[in-house]
Order: C-alpha cells, then structure tokens, then sequence
C-alpha cells in the first residue's frame, strides 16, 4: 500500500532512460560535426544564405499563394491523423452495448465530416491544380 505524498521512483525509470538517450544522441551530433565534419571557411560563411553562393537580390520574394494553401491542406490532414490514431486505438475497448461506444462514433463520424469539408473547399478554391 502506497502512502500519500511517497513516490515510488522505478516507475520514472524508463523516461529517465529515454532522457538519457536523447540528450546523449543530441550531445553526441554536435561533437560528431565539430570533430568530424567539413569545416569551410570564406566572406559567404556568416551571410544568410549559407549554400556556397553570393546570396543576389532580395528576401521578399513573393510566393504564390498555393504554397501556403498546400501547407494548411498538409496541417488538417496530419492533425486528423494525431486524433483519428488515439480514437482508433479505443474504439475496440468501447462497450459495444453502451450508448457512450455510440456517441463517440458519431463524434469521430462528425469530425471526419470537417475534415473532408475542408478538403472539398481547397478543391474548389484550386488548390490543388499546377497550372
């Protein structure tokens, strides 16, 4: 029996573990790239544009707004994945004789509903289409 206010430390071990590794796999890359990597010098260096060329013109180049729309049409649907995959893992366990394994079958119904609304609005706007 667990007392309040006692906490038993072994169940933190594994997130300790993962910490561990992604600090030493961090730490590791920086020490990698300084021993091991190419280390180029010149007047482009420390510009803004690091790719070796003289950077020409200006940074406020305009895009077309397709780029943009493309982008958020990539957001809504990854979204959907990060809430559909956690529902789908849960859906099995539901109480097929509850009313609430119903409710949320139709939450996720309705969700899918917005998520294919947006899609056919960035269709008909042309999102979609390289002309």
């Amino acid at each position: 029996m667990q007392i309040l206010g006692t906490v038993d430390i072994s169940n933190y071990f594994p997130l300790a573990i993962i910490i561990m590794m992604a600090v030493t796999f961090a730490v590791a890359n920086i020490v990698l790239t300084k021993l091991i990597g190419p280390s180029r010098r010149g007047p482009n260096k420390g510009l803004t544009y690091e790719s070796g060329m003289n950077p020409m013109g200006t940074a406020r180049k305009r895009f077309n707004v397709r780029f943009y729309l493309i982008a958020m049409v990539f957001l809504v649907f990854d979204v959907e994945i990060i809430f559909l995959y956690p529902w789908a893992v849960t859906f099995p366990n539901l109480d097929s004789n509850d009313s609430n394994g119903l409710v949320w079958l139709f939450r996720i119904l309705f969700f899918l509903l917005t998520t294919i609304v947006a899609y056919l609005y960035g269709y008909r706007k042309g999102v979609f289409r390289f002309d």
